[in-house]
């Protein structure tokens, strides 16, 4: 029966979208509670509660928050899965999490608090796009600059058109900046790495 081999090979290959999922869903399930005691929250982390700085990018203001966020990472991983192992995904989303987290408790002083993983899948997309065009992919380009023609707009003119509708509240959109900010980084490193190795 090939069937059940199958879904484990499927379920093995993409378990780092399938695992994030879970744990976002499971925190939505919890509910106001689990999302007030994970969120980035200023004066939370000021008073020493540093696990914030990356459980709030798992927490969301609501399920329609949640699911557009899902329904991202389910693109994201469609679009660029093969462009590097799981452990350079999971390297990627700690580190774009906590240096987002630190940029918005740096830079954004009047921010109180903030959750979801918006900020995150945006350094999973220009990530991934850094990847695919270092392999040869020439369309990505096409797909870095839609992402920069959106971070250019979001800090100029505020939120997509009826993206805070669709998340159930205030978009902070300098979150986005900051993931992408860290998903060039990491993604320049990862390919100087590379080539510095196989050279």
């Amino acid at each position: 029966m090939p069937y059940p081999n199958n879904i484990t090979q499927a379920i093995l290959k993409h378990k780092f979208p399938i695992t994030i999922t879970l744990i976002v869903t499971f925190i939505a399930l919890i509910g106001s509670d689990a999302n007030h005691w994970l969120r980035f929250d200023r004066a939370a982390l000021l008073n020493g509660e540093v696990w914030r700085l990356i459980s709030g990018h798992f927490a969301h203001l609501g399920w329609s928050h949640l699911m557009m966020n899902v329904f991202g990472l389910i693109l994201i991983w469609v679009l660029f899965n093969n462009t590097a192992p799981d452990r350079r995904w999971v390297m990627l989303l700690v580190l774009s999490a906590l240096g987002t987290s630190l940029l918005l408790l740096w830079l954004n002083p009047a921010l109180k608090w903030y959750v979801g993983l918006s900020g995150v899948l945006h350094a999973f997309f220009v990530f991934g796009c850094l990847n695919e065009i270092h392999s040869g992919r020439q369309s990505s380009w096409i797909l870095l600059a839609f992402v920069i023609v959106k971070l250019i707009w979001e800090q100029i003119a505020g939120p997509l058109p009826g993206s805070e509708q669709s998340a159930g509240g205030h978009v902070i959109v300098d979150a986005h900046l900051y993931g992408a900010i860290f998903g060039l980084l990491i993604g320049l490193g990862y390919i100087y790495k590379f080539d510095k190795y196989s050279s």
